[in-house]
């Protein structure tokens, strides 16, 4: 399904192959030979997504663009089945497998592979071809790697990344109740989106 939001449409080269389930939302641009599959969402919340050549979105994969993070994807980009790109640069050739989650702000270098399960936090870089072991975390500038159970070490290399302020654009701190308020406000434009037919447009 290909959405019109805030005025934008998808752009679907003819090359392109978008599954009837998946959803195409906003400023999405497709670069030739890509594939989205089945319950696979693109959402150009306010800024864009950008996708090089031949990259494939598997099932019930997310990629979400930001006014100050877009998603801008590289050419022979795999994004496993249900992992997540929110307001990232994935570079040329990267493996991102089932599971995996890049939050906004993030840089994955040409040629990495995030496994199952893995993270690259907000505002880190992983260097090129680096792989995150399966339910790792790297976060940092340059990334840091940490297993599951160096928490206290990954607090203390995370917790200047700013999630709450890149995220949702609050101070650590902030209660629930005023971030979902401006959250739900946020979602709330997503009322006004207009379903536009199997291709896009500029």
């Amino acid at each position: 399904m290909l959405l019109e939001h805030r005025g934008r449409t998808p752009v679907v080269p003819e090359s392109a192959y978008v599954a009837p389930s998946a959803v195409l939302c906003g400023a999405v641009v497709l670069g030739e030979g890509c594939r989205v599959l089945h319950g696979a969402v693109l959402t150009a919340e306010n800024g864009e997504i950008r996708l090089g050549t031949n990259c494939v979105v598997m099932e019930n994969a997310l990629v979400r663009g930001r006014a100050d993070h877009p998603a801008l994807l590289g050419d022979a980009v795999l994004v496993g089945p249900h992992a997540h790109v929110n307001g990232a640069t994935v570079e040329d050739e990267v493996f991102l497998a089932t599971g995996a989650a890049v939050f906004p702000g993030a840089v994955v270098g040409a040629g990495s592979e995030l496994r199952i399960n893995s993270v690259l936090h907000v505002n880190s870089r992983l260097a090129a071809g680096t792989v995150v072991p399966i339910g790792w975390i790297a976060a940092g500038d340059p990334a840091e790697l940490f297993s599951p159970d160096r928490h206290e070490d990954l607090w203390a290399a995370q917790e200047p990344m700013d999630f709450p302020g890149t995220v949702y654009g609050v101070p650590r701190g902030t209660s629930m109740r005023e971030i979902m308020a401006r959250q739900s406000e946020y979602y709330g434009a997503h009322r006004g989106d207009r379903v536009i037919g199997e291709r896009g447009a500029e």
